[in-house]
């Protein structure tokens, strides 16, 4: 009996929630991010697909937005709510008396077996459309991988199967950050060694590429582009890696002192969410965004896993100081890692 990896993504989860709440708003541009003000400084969580139609995404500043476009309606983020339905949507895929593997608020993998992973796929549909109303799409595939760009493929609310037959015949002559895993800044290092495409960066001498960007990044990179994926189907609780903190400024800030300020103050913010998940921290990350929006961030390892505030606070600081630039700020962030 076969064994498959489905994907289950719900379409433009946070948008089409909010829709069910306000039935007028289908079909409108629906933008929900920070307050809801798109005369505030903050970005999207997400859009609506006719929203998207103008180039508005996620992590786009909500100014951008309502510039791209002014007809939107703009709505706060209401988190417990998310968090609800979402609860509502993962009971439902539990009740497949399989492997769940929960990935977020909207996804999540599940091990199925048999010979009809689509009769499967469009029984998860229902069952959601009935518990939520709302729309999913899933990806089928023999590992999680080919199950997770599948999903992309089959959007908005298909079904698509991608396996090592159809692999390279869908993907080989896309773009290398087409894959998931790879982003645009490997994207790029890749292409200025000459690997362009998805089939090209399958085919490179996995040794040879190691020499170029590491012994353990080049031979993942290259089975990535192959379809391989043998990571487990697993149910265990998401354990986050990290914990973070960040503050948007409505008014830039100019004084460095008072960027220090602002930076213990989320780094102690920090330590007390350490502190809840009684894990010691073993690096503190800092992110500045200056205005008008270019982001840098630098990290300081702890010398040993830590708990204390004054110890994330003093590495916070130390990362601060890495940055040379001291212009206006519009953004801070300050992020603790766990040691994995």
């Amino acid at each position: 009996m076969a064994r498959w990896v489905l994907h289950v993504d719900l379409d433009q989860f946070i948008a089409a929630v909010e829709v069910l709440r306000h039935p007028e708003l289908r079909g409108r541009p629906v933008v929900v991010g920070g307050d809801g003000d798109p005369t505030k400084r903050g970005v999207v969580s997400t859009a609506s697909y006719e929203a998207r139609a103008y180039g508005v995404h996620s992590g786009l500043p909500l100014r951008t937005a309502a510039r791209r476009c002014p007809d939107a309606v703009f709505l706060p983020v209401d988190a417990k709510v998310y968090m609800a339905v979402s609860a509502q949507v993962m009971a439902a895929l539990r009740g497949f008396d399989t492997v769940v593997e929960v990935l977020g608020w909207d996804e999540a993998f599940l091990a199925v077996e048999g010979d009809a992973p689509e009769a499967t796929a469009h029984e998860i549909r229902d069952r959601i459309r009935a518990a939520t109303g709302l729309e999913c799409t899933v990806g089928i595939g023999q590992n999680k991988l080919q199950a997770k760009l599948a999903t992309g493929l089959g959007k908005p609310a298909g079904v698509f199967r991608l396996t090592h037959a159809t692999w390279f015949e869908v993907l080989g002559d896309r773009p290398t950050d087409a894959l998931w895993g790879i982003g645009a800044k490997t994207a790029k290092r890749l292409k200025r060694l000459g690997i362009a495409t998805v089939g090209e960066l399958a085919a490179t001498d996995p040794y040879a590429l190691a020499e170029r960007v590491g012994p353990t990044t080049g031979p993942r990179l290259v089975r990535l582009a192959q379809g391989q994926d043998d990571s487990p189907v697993s149910a265990a609780p998401y354990v986050p890696r990290s914990r973070g903190r960040e503050t948007t400024f409505q008014h830039d800030l100019d004084d460095w002192e008072e960027v220090r300020r602002e930076v213990s103050k989320l780094a102690r913010q920090v330590a007390d969410d350490v502190a809840g998940e009684r894990r010691p921290a073993v690096r503190v990350i800092v992110k500045v965004r200056y205005a008008p929006f270019s982001t840098q961030t630098h990290g300081q390892a702890l010398e040993t896993p830590v708990t204390e505030a004054s110890r994330i606070e003093e590495a916070a600081l130390a990362a601060l100081d890495r940055f040379a630039e001291r212009r206006p700020v519009r953004l801070l962030g300050v992020r603790a890692e766990f040691a994995r």
